[in-house]
């Protein structure tokens, strides 16, 4: 977190910009050799971030909860990047079995891990252990399949002189910090929006206390902002979280990028050279965000990040806790 008044080290910039594309990101770089994972890669963001890594020569493996979609998605990258198929492989986030089944099957190093994956809820859903949905898979799921995944990066920080992880967060961070009293929802009334924004802080907790703790070993996490996308996510959109969107747009807050636009924060992160030993950091328009403070109005900082998304002891509560979650 950067303190005002205090001497920070200056923003992480690069050559690219809002309007770049994952090719262009990914133009002159070559992954072979490089084994990378991407979550929720049968359609929008997911599948546009492994058909670049593919093009580029990395052997992706799509992990989908609709293998179905997944093979249709690998079908359509093979097609557009030079015949070289991503594998596909089931995992449902909201499961704990199947993501440990997942982390357990993985044989080998794994040198990126994209995690792409997300729902949203129109209303209150919970998964078996009672735990609200958004939260559940967004965050708790993706944190159960990098740890799982740890001893996995490391053999490949080791092997190609560092691994790193991609936390897909977004804009909508800024509506409110994690809850640690009320994760669930049990104690106050249930607001999509609100949780939906909890599980992008806890994406972006993440990656600063995964660097923090895993560094040592070669591995940097940073979180990143696609961008305004439309994409499969808000299919389930009620009428009042569209018109609060199209709001929002009308505001300036976020203007329509394309999914190639929107992919390009995550290449970023998983390629960029100015980003290959530093983590911690969420990413917007292919930048290091600047910080806000927590009680700035979105509508005037679209492109920050609050300071409850990025402070060290919230995210090494919410990994204490996130553990106590599924170790239970």
């Amino acid at each position: 977190m950067r303190i005002v008044g205090a001497w920070t080290p200056p923003l992480v910039t690069t050559p690219f910009t809002s309007s770049s594309t994952a090719d262009d990101v990914l133009r002159g770089v070559d992954l072979t050799g490089v084994r990378a994972i991407v979550t929720g890669a049968s359609s929008g963001l997911g599948r546009e971030t492994a058909r670049a890594l593919a093009s580029a020569g990395a052997e992706v493996t799509l992990a989908v909860r609709n293998t179905t979609a997944g093979e249709a998605a690998a079908g359509t990258i093979e097609e557009s990047a030079g015949g070289v198929r991503p594998r596909v492989v089931r995992l449902d986030l909201a499961d704990r079995a199947s993501v440990a089944g997942f982390a357990d099957a993985w044989h080998g190093p794994l040198h990126l891990l994209v995690n792409n994956a997300g729902v949203v809820t129109g209303g209150l859903e919970r998964t078996a252990e009672g735990w609200e949905l958004q939260f559940a898979t967004n965050h708790l799921g993706h944190f159960a399949l990098a740890t799982g995944l740890h001893h996995a990066l490391a053999r490949g920080a080791a092997e190609r002189a560092g691994a790193r992880i991609v936390a897909v967060s977004s804009t909508a961070h800024m509506r409110s910090g994690v809850d640690f009293d009320d994760l669930h929802f049990e104690r106050r009334a249930y607001d999509p929006q609100i949780a939906y924004a909890r599980s992008k802080t806890a994406n972006s907790l993440f990656a600063v206390e995964a660097t923090r703790r895993w560094a040592s070993d070669g591995i940097v996490a940073n979180a990143v902002n696609p961008g305004g996308v439309a994409t499969g996510l808000q299919r389930h959109f009620t009428p009042e979280q569209r018109a609060s969107l199209d709001a929002a747009e009308a505001a300036g807050v976020f203007t329509y990028k394309t999914v190639q636009q929107g992919a390009a924060t995550g290449v970023v992160a998983a390629v960029a050279p100015e980003f290959a030993r530093s983590g911690g950091h969420y990413l917007d328009d292919a930048q290091e965000a600047c910080t806000v403070p927590d009680d700035v109005d979105l509508a005037q900082h679209p492109h920050g990040v609050k300071e409850w998304a990025l402070d060290p002891a919230s995210a090494r509560r919410l990994w204490t806790v996130s553990t106590g979650l599924l170790s239970g």
